[in-house]
């Protein structure tokens, strides 16, 4: 699936991916490959990108994501990688 999380000031990943764990309101959840359309809320946490090269992490303070057609998208307040 792709994969692309935005902050208001920059792209932190864009690229291909086979699971992402994200930090739900309500405790973490995992989105995998040709899942069913979402939106949801974030909390601030680490953002978990499994993918080609390895696994990637990034610290959120909260947002929303979208999944849609196999591509996700998560809009994240204050990211940086972790």
């Amino acid at each position: 699936m792709t994969l692309e999380i935005l902050t208001p000031e920059k792209k932190l990943f864009t690229g291909e991916a086979t699971l992402v764990q994200l930090p739900g309101v309500d405790g973490l959840f995992e989105i995998l490959d040709k899942h069913a359309p979402l939106i949801s809320a974030l909390g601030k946490g680490t953002v978990k990108v499994n993918g080609k090269d390895g696994v990637k992490n990034f610290s959120i303070n909260g947002g929303f994501v979208e999944c849609l057609n196999n591509k996700v998208i998560v809009c994240a307040e204050g990211g940086v990688v972790a």
